[in-house]
């Protein structure tokens, strides 16, 4: 069975895939991205990158047979004056500066285009790990109303069409009322922005209102960056007031996927996947 080979970075993602293909009984090697990476990946066979080794990065991957690679965690848009590029790396620099002006879809796909360009095939997580991806319907034991599902659907209009500017995967809409999207501050902060809302137009922790939804952009490429929710995502929610989250089914992954119902059970929310 050909290797998986991870471009690790930051958050509980490349962990979890690493894990799921690993117990499938597939043989991984995690390449994790200096400063960025987690600790936990250490539990993996791996070597430490920095993010302008492409050339070592590339090497590693072939000595221990990566047929396969993909790209998984958090990764902040560095300041490209401050990496040290190896010979290969600083070879493909113009093409993927060129890709960064245009947004982080393009930069994502000039990442790609190189790894295929270098013999390897670029897999989706949910490919390699299917088990993370989200169902569709109601994953615990509270279910959204007829109201909240009209949030939904408005939710996933406006990351739709955010997104084809390449803006962001998530939304939150309460009563019909858009009180947030994402940007570049990612979602967490995002849900942080609503608690300074005024309670009227939102949900409180005593009466909760309002959905987080998490949906793939238009130009996005399904091999690089789906949508992602953990436990935090849930426990963040909550804080915020809103009555539930709903993610994409089939579009979506969910880390620690029993661990997230459990959170959404026990703080009162619905965790939905929608089609």
């Amino acid at each position: 069975m050909t290797g998986l080979g991870i471009i690790a970075g930051g958050g509980e993602l490349p962990g979890a895939i690493a894990e799921c293909a690993t117990e499938a009984g597939r043989p991984v090697f995690i390449a994790a991205l200096k400063g960025i990476a987690s600790e936990a990946i250490t539990r993996f066979q791996h070597e430490w990158v920095s993010l302008g080794e492409t050339g070592r990065t590339l090497s590693l991957f072939r000595q221990h047979g990566c047929g396969e690679v993909l790209l998984a965690g958090k990764v902040s848009r560095p300041k490209w004056a401050d990496v040290k590029f190896d010979a290969k790396g600083f070879s493909k620099l113009p093409k993927v500066l060129a890709a960064a002006a245009k947004g982080d879809d393009a930069l994502l796909r000039s990442l790609v285009e190189v790894l295929e360009g270098e013999g390897f095939r670029v897999v989706a997580a949910a490919e390699a790990a299917p088990a993370l991806l989200a169902s569709s319907g109601v994953l615990g034991k509270h279910r959204p109303s007829a109201r909240q599902k009209t949030d939904v659907e408005l939710a996933v209009t406006v990351v739709r069409a955010l997104g084809a500017f390449d803006v962001g995967q998530a939304a939150a809409v309460c009563d019909g009322l858009v009180l947030a999207v994402e940007a570049a501050e990612g979602t967490d902060a995002m849900i942080a922005r609503i608690m300074s809302l005024p309670e009227n137009i939102r949900g409180t922790a005593g009466v909760r209102r309002g959905v987080l939804v998490k949906a793939r952009k238009p130009t996005q490429d399904g091999r690089t960056d789906l949508p992602v929710i953990g436990v935090d995502t849930v426990k963040n929610a909550a804080e915020a007031g809103l009555a539930g989250v709903a993610v994409e089914a089939g579009g979506a992954l969910i880390v620690d996927k029993r661990g997230v119902i459990e959170s959404a059970n026990r703080l009162g929310l619905f965790l939905f996947g929608f089609s």
